[in-house]
């Protein structure tokens, strides 16, 4: 099912034509403008990509046909069809591979540069990866969120706070691959506790913050330990988590299929309680489910809302 509002719309990628344009947004935000590395094959055809691409989903949103945001998701079955995650290059999984069902990994998140100041397509996005939740019956969400740049330091106050206040709970807790930086790179750089707790400002740690961290910690996510220095990428990386299934199993009673069973859907509970609410449904997977979705994200924007049902149509081919 494709969400629509307005001129804009958000869905799974169909086409390899669609999978380059992808590529191509990517390269111009990673590569052109914050200056990541890019191989000369790379720079010829304008595209970002790595080997984890082969077989990851793309979420996108369009505007008038063209793509102006994307997320690249790799559920477990495609990590273990490519030998792991991207994030198993930074951090240790271990933990949370041994969980039961699916996960999935988020990566890749960028917008296109004339559409920064407008919220709904980060919105977009996150109501397109929710419905990818519903349907994949994803547990764990995770990724690497990023600061752009190689001194970590700069970001003291935003990296502390994540320290102090939103670690993932130990027996969920990814940490940092020390080992796999850069032999350049002074080893103490990946500690997060930059900052004693006592000189750590909330509203400080918030400027510091990228939209999409702000956004994740909205979401109610919590984050692993270490900083991992990608010198390659010109990028320093957090890893962040998102349970999506850890409820109390009497909120299933509160969605029986009805036809308003989702009327009472209120953000104080906070999207994270909501979303688990949802997924726990009986209804999983339903048109209805994913409606419920697209309420809680969009909501500013509500009124407008399509949806566009494509659930006939063959998924995309993959590159090979």
């Amino acid at each position: 099912m494709a969400i629509k509002v307005r001129d804009y719309q958000v869905r799974l990628t169909r086409t390899k034509e669609e999978r380059k344009q992808v590529r191509q947004l990517r390269y111009e935000v990673f590569c052109l403008e914050e200056g990541a590395g890019a191989t000369e094959e790379q720079k010829n055809l304008g595209e970002e990509y790595d080997a984890y691409d082969t077989y990851a989903d793309y979420m996108a949103v369009f505007h008038n046909n063209k793509i102006v945001g994307t997320y690249r998701i790799i559920d477990r079955e495609a990590a273990e069809k490519m030998g792991g995650f991207y994030t198993e290059n930074e951090f240790n999984l271990t933990k949370i591979k041994r969980v039961n069902g699916n996960i999935a990994e988020m990566s890749r998140a960028c917008v296109n540069a004339e559409y920064r100041e407008n919220g709904l397509v980060m919105r977009l996005l996150w109501a397109g990866l929710c419905e990818y939740v519903v349907k994949r019956k994803i547990a764990i969400l995770f990724g690497v969120p990023s600061f752009v740049g190689t001194k970590p330091a700069k970001s003291a106050q935003a990296i502390s706070y994540l320290y102090y206040n939103c670690l993932s709970p130990l027996h969920l807790r990814a940490t940092v691959l020390k080992e796999n930086i850069d032999p350049s790179i002074d080893p103490r750089m990946t500690q997060m506790n930059i900052l004693p707790r006592v000189f750590v400002d909330e509203e400080e740690a918030k400027k510091q913050m990228t939209p999409l961290i702000k956004g994740y910690l909205r979401l109610g996510a919590t984050f692993g330990r270490g900083v991992f220095i990608d010198k390659a990428f010109g990028t320093y990386d957090v890893f962040v988590m998102l349970q999506t299934k850890d409820i109390d199993k009497t909120y299933q009673k509160h969605f029986t299929g009805s036809e308003n069973a989702f009327d009472d859907l209120k953000i104080k509970e906070g999207p994270l309680h909501v979303l688990a609410k949802i997924i726990m449904s009986p209804i999983t997977g339903t048109a209805k489910t994913i409606r419920a979705f697209a309420e809680l994200f969009m909501r500013e924007d509500v009124d407008d809302i399509e949806y566009i049902d494509k659930d006939t149509e063959e998924s995309e081919n993959k590159e090979d």
